[in-house]
Formats: structure tokens, sequence, C-alpha cells
């Protein structure tokens, strides 16, 4: 029996809408988009001018900060905007698809004869090196370091989260040859984590070159962030890198097929859905090809898209684009109306926590949940109930409190070189006091690595 790694802090939000496993191929969409916003640390610079044509794999921005790394198209068409944000930031670039699958040619090759630097410029000039990511700080692996090892999470527990095995099942040559491709370029080992009790997957359990580690616990058992904490601890001046299956399997198909393929699986969830299910569809998709016509409500303002889950992800219009990193889109009700007597009524559709309404009285029981903060910030509360659900040995208030003030030695102290915003979702969910733990996280990360840039 392989030694299992249990989580027993943590919270399994039951929310409704689990996608079914049928799959549907999705209509192409007219527009795709790389939001540069998505990929944290990135400051982007045009390549392509308005109007010039490009194929899925050609070079629309690379990185000011490393200019090695670029971007490149999802599909073939035209390069028709740059949308802009305050201060001219660029949040969207959209290309136009001509519906014809049209792909720069970046050759097939065998990984056995391929140097580390050879894979590497490969992945830069394929636009499929930001897919590779760097704790600490959570952002876009530098390609000159070496990291001391690469994790990889096989299952997802966030809520509604893809089912991997199922996703994995339509790609697994190409699973493996990504396991390759990025096991080459580290001097130690990769981390692949499974789910004990639900992991069936050959391609998982019998994948090679990795070291297997087996978690069960509930969410957020299925972090990447939870995970380093268990195997390997993250200490100051180490670099880990991180991967996610989807994004695997498209380096996988880079050196099996020659092309940037940048179509995935994704999971259409919510207890807004009609039909909750995946759909193969390309990064970067207008998720309307998806959405319209099956959702509950049929004014969007009633609704929440989410791109991502309802925990991390990013909140778009009914007629945005699915995010760089994202495999699922969300929906949701928007908390916009007034309810009578609040939580003091008596409510059997309410989920909670604590025992202040009967949910507790109904385990197995799934809720329709809306964006409702109910009540504003307000200051901390000694509850305990943050350490409730952060299976980390980190102290979550006295961390949040310590980039609050800029204290850059306590936040070293407390661990912030271990942690990523997502890791403190669900502190964000129960917190009483209404506190954006995520975004504050992320500003300290950002603080510390200005510091000693």
């Amino acid at each position: 029996m392989p030694k299992v790694i249990k989580i027993k802090k943590g919270l399994n939000i039951p929310l409704a809408g689990t996608a079914d496993l049928v799959i549907e191929r999705a209509p192409l969409s007219d527009y795709y988009a790389i939001r540069p916003v998505d990929i944290h640390g990135v400051v982007p610079k045009m390549m392509v001018k308005e109007g010039e044509e490009v194929k899925a794999g050609t070079p629309l921005f690379f990185d000011k900060n490393n200019e090695k790394v670029i971007f490149t198209s999802p599909v073939s068409g035209v390069f028709v905007e740059v949308v802009r944000g305050e201060r001219r930031r660029i949040m969207e670039v959209v290309v136009k698809s001509n519906g014809k699958n049209e792909f720069v040619d970046f050759g097939r090759t065998h990984l056995q004869d391929l140097s580390r630097e050879e894979i590497t410029d490969k992945l830069l000039k394929s636009g499929t090196w930001p897919f590779i990511r760097q704790r600490p700080f959570s952002i876009v692996a530098n390609p000159v370091d070496v990291p001391k090892a690469i994790f990889v999470s096989a299952f997802n527990s966030a809520p509604l989260a893809s089912d991997l095995d199922f996703v994995a099942s339509f790609d697994e040559l190409d699973f493996q040859t990504g396991l390759d491709a990025v096991a080459r370029l580290t001097n130690g080992k990769v981390h692949l984590s499974v789910d004990a009790l639900n992991t069936k997957l050959q391609a998982f359990l019998g994948a090679k070159y990795v070291e297997i580690h087996h978690f069960e616990g509930p969410h957020p058992a299925g972090n990447i962030g939870t995970q380093i904490h268990h195997i390997m601890p993250i200490n100051k001046g180490e670099k880990v890198w991180y991967v996610s299956v989807q994004d695997l399997i498209v380096i996988g198909r880079l050196f099996n097929q020659g092309v940037y393929d940048a179509t995935r699986v994704v999971a259409l969830v919510g207890p807004e859905v009609l039909k909750p299910k995946y759909y193969k569809m390309i990064s970067g998709a207008q998720i309307t090809s998806v959405v319209n016509g099956n959702v509950k409500v049929s004014n969007d303002s009633d609704l929440r898209f989410i791109s991502g889950d309802v925990l991390t992800g990013t909140k778009i219009e009914a007629y945005g684009y699915l995010g760089f990193y994202d495999n699922m889109i969300s929906v949701i009700k928007e908390g916009n109306k007034p309810e009578f007597m609040g939580w003091l009524l008596p409510n059997l559709n309410r989920f909670s926590i604590s025992r202040t309404l009967p949910s507790f009285l109904m385990p197995g029981k799934k809720y329709s949940l809306d964006t409702m903060v109910r009540s504003g910030e307000r200051p901390f509360v000694m509850t305990g109930i943050y350490e409730k659900v952060m299976p980390m040995d980190i102290l979550p208030m006295l961390l949040i409190k310590a980039i609050m003030i800029n204290d850059i030695e306590k936040m070293e102290l407390l661990g912030i070189y271990e942690v990523g915003p997502e890791d403190f979702a669900l502190c964000e969910f129960v917190c009483p006091s209404k506190i954006e733990f995520q975004t504050i996280v992320r500003d300290g990360l950002d603080v510390i690595r200005k510091e000693f840039a």
C-alpha cells in the first residue's frame, strides 16, 4: 500500500451543478483572446500590428520583463484589437478566427534527441513556456533557472472542478510526453500527486519518470500549494515549478505533432447551468459559444460568469473569454437582491460552515449559492476559523496582518514563500470579517519579489 498523505483541515463546498461525464466539441468562436491580466507579473509588448494575419503559434506579444517569454495566437485568423484599461494597460489581445486549423510548424521531435536547452528553446518559441509557473510568487518560470523540483497535481478538489481522470483519458500519450519534457528541465524530481480514493486512470497511476504521492482529504488537498507544503516545503532562496495536467497535454502535443494546439477540455458548471457538461474548446475562446441558451436566467445581469472556479476564478462578462490557465466556466447567481430579515430567517437552502443554519443536518445536500457577501469589511475577529480550513503549517491571520503593515521580516518568518493567493481562498470564504485574503497575499508576494529582485 502506498503512503497516503491525509489532509484533515479544509472544506468541501457543496455547490450544485457538477458537470456530467459527457463531452461535446464547442462551436468555433468568432473571436479569441489572450488576457495578460491572467498571467501575473507579465508586462506585454506587442509583436504584431492590427490587421496582420496569424496562425496558431504566431507570436503576439512578449514579456518586457523577460523578452524570451512570448505568447502566441491560439488560433489562425487576423489580429484585430488590443483592448486597454486604466492607464492604457493591455487587458485583452484579440484575434478574429478564420475558422481554419492553420498552425505554425515547429517540427515533430523525439525528446531523447534534444538537450535541455533545445527543449527550453522550443517551449519558448511556441508560446507554451508560460504554462510552467514558479513558486514562490506564482509567476511564469524564468527559463534560465533550474528548479529544485517540478510539481503536477492529477486531481482538483475545488468546487465543481473537472474530473481530471476523465479529461486526461483522451490524451494519455500527450500527457506522458509533457511529463517527459518537463522532467528534463530539472535536476530534481517530478512529483505527481493523485487522489488516493478516486484516481483510477493508468496514465496517472502508472506515469513514468515521476514520484507519485497519494493525497486524501477535503479541499484544498488538490491545490498545488498544499501538495508542495507536504512534500517539499519551500525555503527562502529555493524555487520549484508547477504545471497543470491540461497544460502538460498541450506541451506533449507540441513535441508529438509539432504544433501549438491549445485545445482543452473545459467544464461548464454551476447551479445556473441547464446542462452542465464538458466541452472541447480552444484556450481563449469567447464563452458565448457554450453558455448561450444553456443558463437558467435570461437576464445576464442576474448571473455571475466566472472563468475558473468560484473561489479563485475571475469574473468575466457573458461575452468574455476563457482565461489563459482556466479549464472551467462557473455560472452562479449575482447576490444583488435584498433579503428579508437576512440570516435571522430560517432557510433550508442556505449553506453555512457553522450551526447557525440547519445545513449541518443535511451533509449530502447541494446548494445553489450566490455572490452575496452579507455585510461589509470589519476588524479581524479572533475565532480560530481560518486555521480550520488551512491545512498548511501557517498562521493565516498573523501572516495577513504582517502583509497589511508591510513587515517583510515577519512575512518571511510566517511563511510567505510557501503560499500563493489560492491557498487563502477558503480563508476568504469563511472569513467573518469579509477580508479579501487573496488580494492581500498577492500584494505581499509582489512586495517581497520587488524587495529582493
